[in-house]
């Protein structure tokens, strides 16, 4: 971090709901404490919900052109993933709000991660196995599910998601949950919320 009092802080909501999503609602909790704690803190915030361009043949062919011998039409087939990628890059603080879908996460956050996770852009291999390029930032997670506990045998969105991060560098993760709230009530995004106050 450059400047830890005034921070930049870049919000990643992946929820197809805007009203009553109990994942943005956390997320609205965790900028507003982190920004209490940094007032002088920046914030971006980059909306997955319209969608994110899937990785295609194109894509492939684009990304393993060397930069310098891309065709105009090549340039711009990876133009989105090289946004996402800047907006990662100078962000010190990523909160990521993702609910889980069907065990796992929603295909526009595993599209972002797809056009993120690049060779040379944010991880590198070397004679030693792949090494991330994203380090010295923060990550603060905030996950909702239905009927899913995360940290179960059935969650398949918290460890892949620590797990990405990690390969991209970015080891400093905190996770924050209200998780079978079907079940377990609403006030399970209350709970979640006095986490975030305890950890931030």
């Amino acid at each position: 971090m450059t400047d830890p009092s005034s921070p930049s802080i870049l919000r990643i909501d992946a929820s197809g709901r805007h009203d009553g999503s109990a994942s943005r609602a956390l997320g609205d909790h965790l900028v507003e404490q982190l920004k209490a704690k940094h007032p002088g803190a920046t914030v971006a915030a980059r909306d997955l919900a319209p969608g994110v361009p899937f990785v295609d043949a194109d894509w492939i062919g684009a990304n393993f052109t060397p930069a310098e011998a891309r065709t105009n039409k090549q340039s711009a087939k990876l133009a989105v993933s090289d946004a996402l990628i800047d907006e990662i890059e100078t962000a010190d603080i990523l909160v990521i709000t993702t609910p889980i879908y069907n065990f796992g996460p929603p295909a526009v956050l595993k599209a972002w991660i797809d056009m993120v996770a690049r060779a040379g852009k944010t991880f590198q291999y070397t004679e030693n196995g792949p090494v991330g390029l994203l380090e010295g930032k923060k990550a603060y997670v905030a996950i909702a599910s239905g009927g899913t506990e995360v940290g179960s045998d059935i969650d398949f969105l918290s460890g892949y998601l620590r797990h990405f991060l990690g390969f991209v560098g970015i080891s400093d993760v905190e996770l924050f949950a209200a998780d079978q709230m079907m079940m377990r009530g609403v006030e399970r995004v209350d709970h979640a919320k006095a986490e975030i106050e305890a950890a931030i």
